[in-house]
């Protein structure tokens, strides 16, 4: 194919702990074809390119005629939550070698007071070394750099054998130069050695925490830079001249070179693709509020959307590590198809977070597993029919009924199904929990929302969690399986560009002065990333608290009345102000948007009723009962069916159980409702 012709082509590649899903949509037609294969953990590349090799002979298509590759990747996340980036040395100002040590005073919110023991940082203070400067929190400086000591702090990572080191230098955010200069020498003094600066991926207050942002950084930049590499290289290997696009943790994507430099704002990517695929759907479906519950292999990831509007925080984590990079609000647990249920020592039924992973797997995959999970519970109790990824994975029901019975049924004195359902009761709580996090804790009534599942467990749960958590509404995406897939073909670029202020110091102009300096960032991203003038957008947000508080919370910038919005924002989470109390800006923001073509969308033909193409015995609760067998690829708009039963598709199982009804939507969606619901209010 020459390079004039025309490359209409998208494909989108979320790779999961347990399966890769693949979406190829055609830009001229809006028609869109979908996969799933197994993860290859051994190397990620490897998966990808088999899923996208296979969506594009499922397609009939040319690799050549692709045109945009987008991706969610966990690369960084699992490095950071395993302990395993690279081994990486802090330099930072003479004086505060143990700000890591000394961290926060607070504890996880789960854990025992009397028992919780602070984790080993992922930088110990023998690789922390001290450079002499010091900047004061205006800018001033009080102590030139000596550029010996930055030689001396060379040679001694040099020496501890590092292959990444992080550069955060006090109040360097108010003023940059040192920590530049400190990071330019480093990178002189350590070829090959991947260098990160504080200012480059945090610029903000807080030393904990911006030290944790670099250090980060530093320690998954080898490997997400020598992954993402070699993903150019075997798209170029396949014919595929397409500019590579991840997705960050904020909703957007962004170019390859911009992930190489600031790899950590990729550590929420997988889950953030997926809320932006249930907000195109539930706009598509005309539903505002939602809650998404994203369930797959190993966990599930849970997001409130009010409005069709994502909210973003910088009061995110990753596993033990705060990291303050802007990111989707959400919640995740360690509950997916594959966590493993076991009878704890005091005779406790848990479940999860440990999980069987792509490798066994559940015992019904007959791949060797041993442990009960929760997919086993479903093949125990019916919900599940014999086959998988359209017929390509057949399940083992007896390996599953032995599991279950060994190590649930047996060790607690109960029946077969008594445990499975068990299995179920527990991993569902452990997720309505998750949910009444985002919702019932922030001031909202989870009744005013429709629950969004999806992944490829998700619609197995979700009335289960509607029922749970009283909402009596459920939208199923067309092909929740994938959603995470389908999101990256919904996403804009973005990115978003910060720096702290002085509290109470700061007037109208000063804070416009500071939003034109971020402008000019904004502007060379624009430029980097190939965005066009008419696709350009920018939203300047500042970060405020009343002074005395610890945290800030996030208002638009409208100039004057900053201190108005700012106390109804803080009445909407608290439920209450304080009209005495000083407000104050802390940080700037400004979130920057280069607007992507919008996937074309086909409307289902209008439905003729649908019969179904089998029965299976599923053991609900409420008694036995044969459920109808349903292929949701021949539903037509309007078709309504009436639990129980089990729709089956390509990425996913839906479980409709009694009292329940589902409505297939003209864009594919299905509206699933409790019998006398009506609309959420």
């Amino acid at each position: 194919m020459s390079s004039t012709e025309p490359r209409p082509l998208s494909v989108a590649v979320d790779i999961g702990g347990t399966f890769t899903d693949i979406t190829l949509q055609d830009a001229a037609t809006g028609r869109a074809w979908t996969a799933k294969t197994p993860s290859t953990p051994h190397d990620p590349s490897e998966g990808f390119l088999n899923g996208v090799r296979l969506v594009l002979d499922t397609a009939g298509e040319q690799a050549a005629r692709i045109g945009r590759v987008l991706h969610g990747t966990t690369i960084a996340t699992n490095l950071i939550l395993e302990n395993k980036g690279a081994r990486t040395a802090l330099v930072t100002t003479a004086g505060f070698r143990h700000v890591l040590e000394i961290g926060r005073q607070d504890i996880p919110r789960r854990a025992n007071l009397h028992a919780w023991i602070k984790p080993q940082r992922p930088v110990p203070p023998s690789r922390v070394f001290e450079v002499t400067e010091r900047v004061a929190a205006d800018g001033a400086v009080l102590t030139p750099l000596d550029e010996a000591s930055v030689l001396r702090a060379a040679e001694a990572c040099r020496q501890a054998g590092v292959a990444a080191v992080a550069v955060c230098l006090l109040h360097a955010f108010t003023a940059p130069a040192h920590e530049r200069r400190v990071a330019e020498l480093l990178r002189e003094a350590l070829p090959g050695i991947a260098v990160t600066a504080s200012v480059d991926v945090l610029p903000v207050v807080r030393e904990y925490e911006r030290s944790l942002a670099a250090i980060l950084n530093a320690q998954v930049m080898p490997a997400v830079s020598t992954y993402v590499r070699r993903l150019e290289d075997r798209l170029a290997a396949e014919s595929i001249d397409a500019p590579l696009l991840l997705m960050k943790s904020n909703g957007g994507v962004a170019g390859a070179a911009s992930i190489r430099r600031a790899p950590a704002v990729t550590a929420l990517s997988g889950p953030a693709a997926g809320v932006v695929g249930a907000r195109a759907v539930a706009q598509a479906a005309g539903v505002p509020n939602i809650l998404t519950v994203d369930i797959g292999g190993t966990s599930a990831d849970i997001c409130l959307m009010q409005g069709g509007s994502i909210n973003l925080t910088q009061r995110g984590s990753v596993g033990d590590w705060p990291l303050p990079l802007p990111m989707l609000d959400m919640v995740t647990i360690g509950a997916g198809g594959g966590s493993i249920a076991r009878v704890t020592a005091e005779g406790a039924l848990a479940v999860g977070p440990e999980s069987a992973g792509a490798h066994p797997g559940p015992a019904c995959y007959g791949r060797g597993g041993t442990h009960a999970t929760v997919t086993d519970a479903h093949v125990v109790l019916g919900h599940l029919p014999t086959a998988l990824l359209g017929g390509r994975m057949h399940l083992d029901a007896a390996a599953a009924e032995a599991v279950v019975m060994r190590e649930v049924a047996e060790p607690l004195g109960l029946g077969l199904h008594e445990a499975a359902r068990g299995i179920l009761a527990v991993v569902d709580s452990n997720m309505v929990g998750a949910l009444r996090v985002v919702s019932v804790e922030r001031g909202h009534d989870p009744r005013d929302f429709t629950l969004v599942p999806f992944g490829g467990a998700g619609p197995l749960h979700g009335c289960a969690l509607a029922d749970m958590i009283g909402i009596g509404q459920v939208l199923v995406p067309p092909a929740p399986g994938v959603l995470c897939a389908q999101g990256l073909l919904s996403a804009d670029l973005r990115a978003e560009f910060s720096r702290s202020v002085l509290p109470g110091q700061a007037d109208v102009a000063a804070i416009d002065s500071g939003f034109a300096a971020l402008a000019a960032e904004a502007e060379a991203w624009f430029v980097e990333e190939g965005v066009p003038p008419e696709a350009r957008s920018t939203a300047p947000v500042v970060l405020m608290r009343y002074a005395g508080q610890g945290g800030e919370l996030p208002v638009p910038w409208r100039g004057a009345s900053a201190p108005g919005d700012f106390a109804a924002a803080h009445r909407a989470l608290y439920g209450f102000d304080l009209p005495q109390g000083r407000a104050e800006i802390v940080t700037l923001r400004l979130e920057a948007v280069g607007a992507l073509p919008t996937p074309q969308t086909t409307a289902l033909p209008p439905g003729q009723g649908l019969a179904p193409y089998g029965t299976q015995l599923v053991h609900f609760e409420s008694g036995d009962a044969q459920a109808g067998l349903y292929d949701r690829a021949a539903l037509g708009q309007g078709d309504v069916l009436r639990g129980p039963a089990i729709l089956t598709q390509l990425d996913a199982t839906t479980l409709l159980p009694p009292g329940w009804s589902a409505e297939a939507l003209a864009f594919g969606a299905l509206l699933l409702r409790r019998d006398g619901e009506s609309l959420p209010r």
